[in-house]
């Protein structure tokens, strides 16, 4: 398992000043690490950026704080940005986005991109494999409206509660989960069929590898990384909130098993290279 935190990655080059200085990522999860997907943690100051059409990719964008709206520029339709919000555009959607205070947001790609690459004139990125299928067009999905519907499921022997706000029906090549964990719960997984990353974004916990006896402190702005070899124990100190993204995607519904694992849901993708 891998774990990584902002301020390790800043500290290695990995974080990006963006769209004239409006932006700035910190690329947790590349190409390079070969699980299917890119992750960014984004800040937005105030402020419209440039027109974005990522003609090459399909990206999922969850609001973490702050306020601002998203306007699809070829039907004019918009929507409020609020925390708790996600949204999902793909190759047939050029958009802007505007800030009305900072932001700060989660960003996922797939396919991965490199972590270097810098707007095109379009306000895409350049191609980095082959393009999921996807929706027909961008949509928006609230943590809100999907827990009124009644959308949230019980899991891990009740100890947590997770909106599986896109799923592999969504065809975006991952599935996106916001995910709260009861303090004082504690969980032993093993995702032998999947890669997820995981990205602290409120409370506090502890995971530990189960086979090296390690752990590492679950706050704000930490990630863990684990794959089919990865036993692992999550353990929270206080309510924690945790956004988890896996590939393949989940299909929405599933439950652990008695080793802590998810159903199969398609090919595992290889992950990092080993030392």
């Amino acid at each position: 398992m891998l774990v990584r935190t902002v301020e390790e990655r800043r500290a290695a080059g990995w974080e990006k000043v963006l769209n004239k200085g409006l932006s700035r990522s910190v690329r947790f999860i590349t190409a390079a690490d070969r699980i299917g997907l890119s992750f960014h943690m984004n800040q937005r100051a105030p402020g419209r950026g440039r027109d974005l059409w990522y003609k090459n990719h399909w990206e999922a964008n969850y609001i973490i704080s702050g306020t601002g709206f998203l306007e699809n520029l070829e039907t004019g339709e918009d929507w409020p940005l609020r925390p708790g919000t996600l949204y999902t555009v793909g190759p047939r959607d050029r958009h802007s986005f505007t800030a009305e205070s900072e932001i700060r947001m989660i960003s996922v790609f797939c396919p991965a991109i490199q972590g270097t690459e810098t707007h095109d004139d379009d306000g895409a990125y350049p191609p980095t494999g082959e393009i999921p299928p996807g929706r027909d067009a961008m949509f928006v999905r609230t943590v809100e409206a999907m827990r009124t519907a009644g959308e949230e499921l019980v899991i891990a022997g009740g100890t947590a509660r997770s909106l599986r706000m896109l799923t592999k029906a969504d065809g975006v090549g991952f599935s996106f989960s916001d995910v709260t964990v009861a303090a004082g719960a504690k969980s032993d997984l093993w995702y032998k069929n999947h890669w997820e990353a995981n990205v602290t974004i409120g409370g506090e916990g502890i995971v530990t590898d189960r086979s090296s006896g390690e752990s590492w402190p679950m706050r704000l702005g930490t990630m863990h990384i684990v794959g089919p070899e990865d036993r692992h124990t999550v353990e929270a100190k206080t309510d924690l909130h945790v956004i988890s993204v896996f590939c393949p995607a989940l299909a929405g519904d599933e439950q652990h098993d008695e080793d802590g694992a998810l159903s199969p849901s398609g090919p595992i993708p290889p992950g990092p290279p080993k030392n």
